[in-house]
């Protein structure tokens, strides 16, 4: 079953979302057109951040930690979301955390939720820390028997801002995938918040131009999750 027979509207109406990012901006950078599209179909959507993503060269500053705290609630507040938890995890240094202390992290902030989105398992940029917080999400709804949705980017996208800026983008394809159509107006509005990080950033810029009106997503059924270690 995928998301072509499960439209974000049914998901919504299973049950509460727990967003699981690595960094203040991934839930607008990244989900922030499929929280906005859940939050419309009435989903309560709350958002677990690992870091403090103090350790961003953009907008470097000696209290930037503080900075994308306060983006990010902003954020939150314009896409929707009715709760942000920020953990403090080093920037940069989530794959160096034992699973199990994730993984701990992750139990104590699900209470109710009954899915889990997060960015797919590549990381879409294949940064360590957005790898390892998806890598924790799958193990814990595997336990759980949570539903997970994945985001990421078509082979087109990535292919073209790899070739374009040398980023290393890793699509989300295969089995499952679909892309759904999306209003990004309370995404911009979301990714305005993040100052330090939005401001003359190539990157996003040419992603959202290249997405358009869509989002790539793959649904993993709560009896279909897999784990990755």
């Amino acid at each position: 079953m995928g998301v072509e027979s499960l439209v974000l509207g049914e998901l919504a109406q299973r049950g509460p979302v727990l967003a699981v990012v690595a960094h203040p901006d991934d839930e607008s950078f990244g989900l922030g057109a499929v929280i906005a599209a859940l939050h419309v179909e009435g989903a309560d959507i709350r958002v677990l951040c690992l870091t403090r993503g103090e350790a961003s060269t953009l907008g470097a500053s000696a209290d930037l930690g503080v900075v994308r705290l306060l983006e990010l609630r902003a954020a939150a507040g314009v896409l929707g979301v009715s709760e942000v938890v920020l953990e403090d995890f080093a920037d940069g240094g989530l794959s160096g955390v034992p699973v199990a202390t994730i993984d701990d992290v992750l139990n104590a902030q699900l209470r109710d939720a009954v899915t889990l989105l997060v960015f797919d398992v590549s990381g879409v940029t294949g940064h360590p820390d957005h790898r390892a917080a998806s890598a924790a999400a799958l193990r814990v709804a595997r336990r759980h028997h949570l539903d997970v949705l994945e985001w990421g980017v078509t082979p087109q996208v990535a292919s073209q801002l790899n070739i374009e800026l040398a980023t290393s983008f890793v699509a989300l394809a295969g089995d499952g995938v679909t892309d759904i159509v999306v209003d990004r107006t309370v995404q911009l509005a979301a990714i305005a918040c993040h100052q330090s990080q939005a401001h003359d950033n190539p990157v996003l810029t040419r992603r959202l131009e290249l997405q358009g009106t869509l989002e790539r997503v793959r649904l993993h059924p709560a009896d279909r999750v897999q784990g990755t270690g």
